[in-house]
């Protein structure tokens, strides 16, 4: 197939989980021998901090202004045998609204941040990247959050079809490695600043800091504010490229994951944090969402603890063998459900039934 992706970015991961997501699912289509066409805008933010520049396993089309290039824009899709328009592409109603002009599909919607995104037309009836009046003329509404949303995007918002397709890892690149120095630290944090995360961010990793302050904790993620005040065993780092996440988390006893207050309220929202950690053998502390054992069985595959008191008794007291132990289980099985290759085979099955729909 040849597929053409309009989508936020795949060059730079800056402050974005959209690049890491779209890398690992782009490269499992190539592997299928899939052709795959990236278009993405070139703005500066992502320009200035560029790690991957030229995907190898994928055509990359940058553009400067979608007004004046939209023909050349909507004409990469003629001969494509499907077109996804990702969440927070910044032309993408426009794409949406020359694609179906065109006639180009079929057509479909990748929502990689579904809670927001629906938080948002229920409140004005639009974003700056969909419109709600658009959504019953994609095929297939793919979206990171599974459950209750999917039977609402159908029933309240007319999509023809709604169907989880939520973040993978690429087990190659996300993997057990020695640990480093930089990173070494009772309990690790990677993730973009976000207002409705950080208090939890705060009681949970901060608070634990206070009441450990003979150990490290590190804090690792763009957009943080200068004027929070961090325990002073709290390392900030501003930026972790994706090729050292594995070390990161391979080098930290525990790592944190936390969900924004959106994706908490709709459930069955993972993270490709979360699946990168346990992709890489991490022992992950986390708070609670419906939906959870859907991935990860609690007390079994990952740690719920409630407050930050917890959070420090589980630090000091579990035992290495436990808590190793715990790692491996949750790698095996997001790595046995959640792999690139697994979500690439889900992507070819729903274009597949999009055809047989219109047959």
């Amino acid at each position: 197939m040849k597929i053409v992706i309009y989508g936020l970015t795949i060059t730079s991961s800056w402050g974005n989980g959209h690049a890491t997501t779209y890398r690992s699912l782009v490269k499992a289509l190539a592997r299928k021998q899939h052709r795959v066409q990236f278009i993405e805008r070139d703005v500066e933010w992502y320009r200035s901090n560029r790690d991957l520049p030229n995907p190898e396993f994928c055509d990359l089309r940058l553009y400067e202004d979608w007004q004046t290039e939209a023909g050349e824009l909507i004409g990469a899709a003629a001969d494509a045998d499907a077109v996804i328009v990702g969440s927070y592409f910044p032309d993408a109603i426009a794409a949406t609204t020359g694609l179906l002009e065109a006639g180009h599909g079929p057509l479909l919607f990748y929502d990689i941040d579904t809670p927001v995104t629906m938080a948002r037309l229920q409140r004005a009836g639009a974003t700056e990247y969909l419109d709600a009046s658009l959504i019953p003329y994609y095929a297939v509404y793919l979206s990171f959050t599974g459950g209750p949303a999917l039977r609402e995007l159908e029933d309240t918002f007319g999509s023809p079809r709604a169907v989880p397709l939520y973040c993978s890892v690429d087990p190659d690149l996300y993997r057990p490695v020695a640990p480093a120095g930089r990173y070494c630290c009772e309990l690790s944090y990677l993730g973009t600043y976000a207002a409705d995360r950080q208090p939890k961010l705060m009681q949970f990793l901060d608070g634990a800091a206070e009441l450990m302050p003979s150990h490290r904790f590190v804090v690792a993620g763009a957009q943080y504010p200068k004027e929070i005040e961090w325990s002073p065993n709290v390392e900030r780092i501003t930026h972790v490229y994706p090729r050292d996440h594995p070390t990161f988390y391979s080098s930290s006893r525990f790592t944190l994951n936390l969900t924004r207050d959106a994706m908490v309220e709709a459930g069955y929202s993972p993270s490709v944090r979360l699946f990168e950690a346990a992709a890489c053998g991490a022992t992950i502390v986390s708070d609670w969402w419906a939906g959870l054992e859907e991935f990860l069985s609690p007390g079994e595959e990952i740690l719920l603890p409630s407050t930050e008191y917890e959070l420090a008794e589980i630090l000091q007291e579990m035992p290495d063998c436990e808590r190793r132990r715990m790692g491996e289980r949750a790698r095996e099985r997001i790595v046995a459900h959640h792999s690139s290759a697994e979500r690439a085979s889900q992507l070819e099955r729903i274009v597949a039934d999009c055809y047989a729909r219109r047959a």
